[in-house]
């Protein structure tokens, strides 16, 4: 069976550009956090933390900050997420487990009823 390490969810869809006004920015992450998660193995099923998965996404009811980066099982939300930020937090937070704080606006605690905010600037509870 598959072992997953991490899914890395970029709300990056230029059909809702409430959160991110120039819809180009979030392609242009999209692409490049594709580009980097295969050129850092990060795909390899024999990888022995896991494999990482990553998933564009139409919402994730931020709406503030965008390109936002949801990444779970962990619930922290990175904002601001230009295509220059993607190998930073691929390295630090995925690769190395440090996350990097000053560009987190948010932290979820994901639990079998949904995800519940951890922290007032990631607004209110969602559930899933």
């Amino acid at each position: 069976m598959l072992r997953i390490s991490h899914h890395l969810l970029l709300c990056a869809t230029p059909n809702k550009p409430l959160c991110c006004p120039d819809p180009s920015v979030g392609v242009a992450s999209w692409h490049r956090m594709k580009q980097l998660v295969r050129e850092f193995g990060l795909e390899d099923g024999t990888r022995s933390n896991g494999v990482v998965l990553r998933s564009k996404v139409d919402c994730l009811r931020i709406c503030a900050d965008g390109p936002v980066l949801l990444i779970w099982p962990d619930g922290m939300i990175y904002g601001g997420v230009s295509e220059d930020r993607i190998e930073p937090i691929l390295r630090s937070h995925i690769i190395a487990g440090r996350p990097i704080e000053e560009w987190i606006i948010g932290r979820y605690r994901f639990s079998a009823n949904g995800m519940q905010s951890l922290s007032p600037e990631a607004g209110q509870s969602l559930l899933m």
